[in-house]
């Protein structure tokens, strides 16, 4: 693996591990709201990260390159609603999505076809990422200020889709 590919690989598991902590503190935030549903959807999204981190770890042990873990930033703690927790995954999902094509971009420039397949899975997920999310904040825009139509969100959101 071309070593500066196998550096931006670092980054993006170093990304997806920042991923992981920031949903594991929205999935705090919310517990410590009573809202059990969304923790439990941030809970879940926490483990996902970790578990893209350790595909991409993989990969890169798979091509004979070494992997090095970053220290990570700390995430944001306090958020003023449901919406502002749910507006602040989608702009990490979003994040993460534009650094995931800055690596296909770049696995393609170097030749790296071996790599295309996994990043392209990765792109294909990030779709669907990213519309989970804003249909969940779209549902929480609508309730507004109803705790009723909040509590509502609440306790759907543990059987949505990539939640099974």
């Amino acid at each position: 693996m071309d070593e500066t590919l196998s550096k931006a690989f670092g980054e993006q598991i170093a990304l997806e591990q920042e991923s992981a902590q920031a949903y594991l503190q929205l999935a705090i935030w919310a517990d410590s709201r009573d809202l059990t549903g969304m923790a439990t959807w941030f809970r879940a999204q926490s483990v996902e990260e970790q578990d893209h981190a350790n595909i991409f770890i993989q990969h890169v042990l798979d091509r004979d390159a070494t992997v090095e873990l970053s220290a990570l930033p700390k995430p944001a703690a306090t958020f003023d609603s449901p919406v502002a927790a749910f507006e602040a995954a989608l702009a990490h999902e979003q994040r993460v999505t534009a650094a995931i094509s800055e690596l296909y971009a770049l696995a393609q420039s170097t030749g790296d076809y071996r790599s295309l397949p996994l990043l392209t899975r990765f792109l294909e997920e990030q779709v669907e990422e990213e519309a989970s999310v804003r249909t969940i904040l779209a549902e929480l825009r609508m309730a507004g200020d109803s705790t009723t139509a909040v509590f509502m969100v609440d306790r759907e959101l543990p059987t949505r889709r990539g939640n099974e």
